[in-house]
């Protein structure tokens, strides 16, 4: 009996050495890192400006506030007193407005381009919309002029100056140099504000 007994435990103890071995699972790779977050903008400097717009009799018709942005410099404006309907406005490169406004020179336009939104070599970056004044009252506006800023590089605020012209008549954005937009009936020299 007990050879039986030995025996019957052999069979058993060599059949669980023929199982195959247990698999487990690799263990999951670790999860990347995350990527560092970029470092926040550089502050841009809260440079501002603004100009008092006068016509050519040396009245006061309007005033416009510049200031700079990560997107270009924001220009928030009135005007009243210019004639009824649409006027071509812009920056101008030289900060003098001595009438009829021809010392304020040619548009602002560091980059060499042609005048107006429909060129296509253009337009000047001192190339503004039309405003489109009412019969009676205030007309209220707020531009962006991108790729332009106050100071440094491609700066209205530079040693001439800089400043901005209303004209007589409506910009079509295509003919050059200055739109088919009329004469000069307003200028404004921009400053620093104080």
């Amino acid at each position: 009996m007990k050879t039986r007994t030995f025996t019957v435990v052999a069979m058993i103890a060599a059949a669980g050495c023929t199982q195959p071995a247990t698999q487990y699972p690799a263990p999951a790779p670790a999860a990347p890192a995350p990527a560092p977050k970029p470092p926040p903008p550089a502050p841009i400097p809260r440079t501002t400006a603004t100009a008092v717009v006068r016509d050519l009799a040396g009245r006061t018709v309007g005033t416009v506030n510049f200031a700079d942005s990560h997107a270009g410099v924001i220009l928030t404006g009135d005007v009243t007193g210019v004639g009824l309907g649409a006027h071509g406005i812009h920056i101008h490169e030289i900060g003098k407005c001595e009438a009829p406004f021809t010392s304020a020179g040619n548009h602002f336009n560091p980059t060499g381009k042609k005048h107006g939104f429909k060129s296509a070599d253009g337009p000047h970056l001192g190339d503004l919309p039309n405003i489109d004044t009412p019969a009676a009252g205030k007309l209220k506006f707020e531009f962006l002029l991108p790729g332009v800023t106050l100071k440094g590089p491609q700066g209205m605020l530079d040693a001439d100056g800089a400043s901005i012209v209303i004209h007589g008549s409506r910009d079509d954005y295509a003919s050059d140099p200055s739109g088919g937009s009329g004469g000069r009936i307003a200028c404004g020299v921009i400053v620093p504000a104080r």
